[in-house]
């Protein structure tokens, strides 16, 4: 078989596939209704001048915690005009507000970066209890963290005003479930139908998700910046 049939066979075999996958080129063009939805008005964003992605979420969540690593590695990978955010919501419901208020003090406190991923394997691999204040209060401070620190943060003004401003946002937004995606205050990504394997759906949100932001780029006629800060070439 000559060469050049050979590998036009190969790349109708592979686009036939990803089809069948219900997987879209990594450089498509996202479509508004099946990848996206506009939010009507757009939001503002607390980025100017960046690509602004949200992720709306909860330490309660079992679907957050396993997307967790999975989009935290990709956020690491995404060039410098991206800038990666969390929101931590409750629903109204009082555990997760607890939580969401856990967050936000961690934050508060320097102690995030180094308990973040902690305090979802707690939850979802140890199954350890930490709904409440003092529950999650004492877990800081045997983790090393600022329990003193943590506890004074937690019942603050600030702390309270996230907290109270992310539920708002949530319903602002229309976001019903969570992990959820929005993009530039303007796109909310749409999550795939649910695969057996709930790592590869995490993975097609994602590869939408960077549709998205090209999209997003192309519309603020910005050119992409490499992790070093510089114009990628075109």
């Amino acid at each position: 078989m000559p060469t050049r049939i050979r590998r036009l066979n190969l790349a109708l075999l592979f686009l036939t596939a990803a089809a069948a996958l219900g997987a879209a080129p990594a450089g498509a063009q996202p479509v508004e209704g099946q990848d996206y939805r506009l939010l009507n008005p757009p939001r503002p964003t607390g980025s100017p001048g960046k690509i602004e992605v949200l992720e709306f979420f909860s330490y309660a969540c079992p679907h957050c915690a396993k997307f967790y690593p999975i989009v935290s590695a990709w956020a690491a990978k995404q060039p410098k005009d991206v800038v990666f955010k969390r929101v931590a919501v409750s629903y109204g419901r009082p555990p997760w507000m607890n939580l969401s208020r856990a967050y936000y003090a961690l934050a508060a406190t320097g102690d995030l970066r180094k308990l973040d991923g902690a305090v979802f394997r707690a939850i979802h691999e140890h199954q350890q209890n930490l709904f409440d204040e003092q529950s999650i209060a004492d877990w800081v401070g045997k983790q090393g963290g600022d329990a003193a620190g943590f506890a004074a943060a937690y019942v603050s003004f600030g702390v309270n005003n996230e907290t109270v401003q992310a539920d708002q946002m949530a319903e602002d937004y229309a976001i019903d479930a969570v992990p959820t995606l929005v993009v530039n205050g303007r796109y909310v990504v749409i999550s795939p139908t649910q695969a057996a394997d709930e790592e590869a759906t995490f993975r097609d949100l994602l590869v939408r998700a960077d549709q998205v932001i090209a999209m997003a780029r192309a519309a603020a006629g910005t050119p992409k910046l490499s992790p070093a800060g510089s114009a990628s070439p075109k």
